[in-house]
């Protein structure tokens, strides 16, 4: 991760994100592997002019499954980190989810 431009790989959206968004001003991204709270809200704040109050990071595991003959594993889905982004107060919300209903 060489700058703030690689630490968001990509809104996550679904239902819940979507009530957090528009409710509790939480909006929740994928992020790289190697981001820490700080470069994330370094790069939140850089990139849309907001302020961030706090942020919440974990990491989601990989969605394993079986095969049905050889009942051997197969991952399904890879892991990755979330960071779950907290505004602050009278902050303006993101305009890459104005759209999202």
């Amino acid at each position: 991760m060489t700058n703030l431009y690689n630490v968001l790989v990509r809104p996550l959206v679904t239902e819940k994100t979507n009530y957090q968004s528009s409710k509790l001003s939480q909006y929740a991204f994928i992020v790289a592997d190697e981001a820490t709270r700080t470069t994330v809200k370094d790069a939140v704040e850089t990139l849309f002019d907001v302020t961030v109050a706090r942020v919440n990071i974990l990491n989601a595991p990989a969605k394993r499954g079986r095969r049905a003959r050889s009942r051997r594993l197969l991952v399904r889905r890879s892991a990755f980190k979330k960071a779950i982004v907290t505004l602050a107060e009278g902050s303006k919300p993101l305009e890459i989810f104005e759209g999202v209903q």
